[in-house]
């Protein structure tokens, strides 16, 4: 089964970048991945006024406005960054919120897939063929958080002090 997402107020709308769920992120707080996306098209750009601008937004949808506007001022490396950008601010939600991060590990190996009539690149577009940039990312965050639960991850344990052993456990 494939799972479709869009608007923040259907089933799994908080996977949505809109959803209001909060980050910080390099000690730096952001209402929404969406807030955090927008802003970093202008870090070390021609605007870095902007930034400032989207933090203050009220809306996530202001603040896509306000990171949509001036294509011409964003970073020149852009186009290079923007996966990871992505990718940072969305692991950090689910990182941040343990109930959405219940709702993603609930999906199981479900296909996610940002159903955006408009979008082609971050979602499926109008007629479905489109990259789905966004649902991969959350895919790849989903199977990254099972990696970080305590079950998958190496801990150190020590042997008597008089063995002076630590064994690594799986």
């Amino acid at each position: 089964m494939t799972i479709y997402f869009y608007k923040v107020d259907a089933p799994f709308g908080c996977f949505s970048n809109f959803s209001l769920h909060p980050i910080w992120i390099d000690g730096v707080y952001w209402q929404t991945v969406e807030h955090y996306y927008q802003a970093h098209k202008f870090v070390g750009g021609k605007n870095e006024s902007a930034i400032a601008k989207i933090r203050k937004a009220k809306t996530p949808a202001e603040a896509a406005q306000i990171g949509r506007a001036c294509p011409h001022q964003w970073r020149s490396d852009w186009d290079l960054v923007k996966l990871y950008i992505m990718w940072e601010g969305v692991l950090t939600k689910f990182m941040s919120h343990a109930d959405i991060q219940a709702i993603l590990l609930s999906t199981g190996e479900e296909i996610l897939v940002e159903d955006s009539p408009v979008d082609y690149y971050w979602g499926c577009g109008e007629d479905r063929s489109g990259l789905n940039k966004l649902g991969q990312i959350i895919m790849n965050v989903r199977q990254e958080i099972r990696w970080r639960k305590p079950e998958h991850t190496w801990q150190l344990k020590s042997s008597s002090v008089d063995e002076q052993l630590t064994e690594l456990v799986l």
